[in-house]
């Protein structure tokens, strides 16, 4: 028997509340859908598809919210990577009006499902992006008028005098807020997802690897230990899918992202770093976020890795950037970091489509994947139910692979993460 694959050493698996573990594939099994991978995008539609009583199937080859739905910043950040001005500059009006119908419904299904499952994911509101340049707080001004226009109502400019009831740093000139954004623990967030979606019947199998994906009217999903027969299959894999799908896994590439929380500080403290519990994230395109957890810890996370390499001391690549923005931090303890992959697109925008009809994916997130992944499920649960539209207007956008292949992806994106690394050092 193989051993069993645990969360990382996270101080989301630390925190993470109860869950069970749940048994391995063993045998045949027949369902209306097989979703493959238990983290947002998977358990999303699951539990979207379990509320219109089909009876779904989870397959996944770890733990629920293993990967990048556990070991996130846990920002809810809302519209995506990139927003519907590029999305109208690349792709014509009417896609930015469809996708821009749709940009801040993620976050409202976050909170949809908070509340009527009452999980416990120390849910906080506000999301701040911060500005160290005033040519950054111009384009902040432009995304603010972008997004009204879109009918967001909830959102603001800070000036850097009301930037100290944010964020006790020198560092920045001024920011957005966003009120409908906001933070949440994202691990405990997928599990009570995970148990409302078993409260209503669906079945989820752990340590279950699919092995293969044997396509046909009803499809078969196969792992060492068993199978699933399915009308249809969602693939919800994201950065860990691997080469199950190659014409999937050649579009995206998969990065790394570095976590790191302190000690638990006391409440004076934390309350000084933040005084307004808000996430923050900075507008550099290698950009930094951070905010308070629900015990009082400061999480900090960035530093940006291609091809989903795991650096050998998280904590020095993180502190420093840590201490720049709060210096009186300097002799405070790192207890917990890690690393999380992210699925990077070339565009930067989600990918969403079918293979032979029945079978559904999305992947490609971009960095934006807490709210992305929540609007992902609910409309690959309409698709399947017969209602594409919303659906069809990110499967309509073109995906393309990435240059070079796998050969050269990876160098060519890392000599293009330098270039702005460089950009955002220099104030370009």
């Amino acid at each position: 028997m193989s051993q069993r694959i645990e969360h990382t050493n996270s101080y989301y698996a630390y925190s993470a509340n109860p869950s069970p573990e749940r048994p391995a594939l063993a045998g045949s099994v027949r369902a209306d859908v097989c979703v493959i991978g238990a983290g947002y995008t998977g358990i999303s539609t699951a539990l979207h598809l379990a509320e219109a009583g089909l009876n779904v199937v989870v397959l996944e080859s770890a733990r629920v919210g293993w990967g990048a739905s556990g070991r996130n910043g846990g920002q809810i950040v809302n519209s995506y990577s990139r927003d519907m001005d590029v999305i109208e500059a690349r792709h014509g009006k009417e896609a930015a009006k469809r996708l821009g119908a749709m940009a801040f419904e993620g976050g409202k299904i976050i909170r949809e499902r908070i509340a009527k499952y009452n999980i416990q994911c120390d849910l906080k509101d506000g999301n701040v992006f911060a500005a160290f340049t005033h040519k950054q707080l111009d384009e902040l001004d432009a995304k603010r008028r972008l997004w009204e226009s879109f009918g967001h109502t909830g959102i603001q400019m800070v000036d850097k005098a009301g930037m100290q009831r944010i964020v006790n740093s020198d560092e920045y000139v001024g920011a957005l807020l966003d009120n409908w954004g906001g933070h949440i623990h994202p691990l405990n967030l997928v599990l009570g997802e995970a148990a409302a979606f078993e409260s209503l019947g669906g079945r989820i199998y752990e340590q279950s690897a699919v092995t293969e994906v044997v396509r046909g009217q009803a499809a078969v999903v196969k792992t060492a230990g068993g199978q699933v027969t399915a009308d249809f299959v969602v693939v919800a894999g994201n950065a860990y899918l691997g080469d199950l799908i190659p014409m999937l896994a050649e579009k995206t590439l998969p990065c790394g992202t570095q976590v790191v929380t302190t000690e638990r500080l006391s409440p004076e403290l934390a309350r000084s770093l933040l005084p307004g519990d808000n996430c923050v994230e900075d507008c550099n395109f290698l950009l930094d976020y951070y905010r308070l957890t629900g015990d009082n810890r400061l999480l900090y996370g960035g530093g940006t890795v291609y091809g989903a390499r795991d650096p050998g001391a998280i904590e020095s690549l993180i502190r420093p950037k840590m201490l720049k923005t709060f210096p009186q931090l300097k002799d405070v303890k790192i207890e917990f970091g890690w690393t999380g992959n992210f699925s990077l697109t070339l565009t930067r925008l989600p990918q969403a489509g079918r293979i032979d009809n029945n079978i559904y994916y999305s992947q490609g997130c971009s960095g934006h994947g807490v709210t992305y992944t929540h609007l992902a499920g609910r409309i690959m649960a309409e698709a399947i139910r017969g209602q594409s539209e919303r659906f069809d207007a990110f499967a309509s956008l073109p995906h393309y692979p990435f240059p070079g292949g796998r050969l050269f992806r990876v160098p060519m994106l890392t000599l293009g993460a330098w270039w702005y690394g460089m950009r955002d050092k220099l104030g370009l």
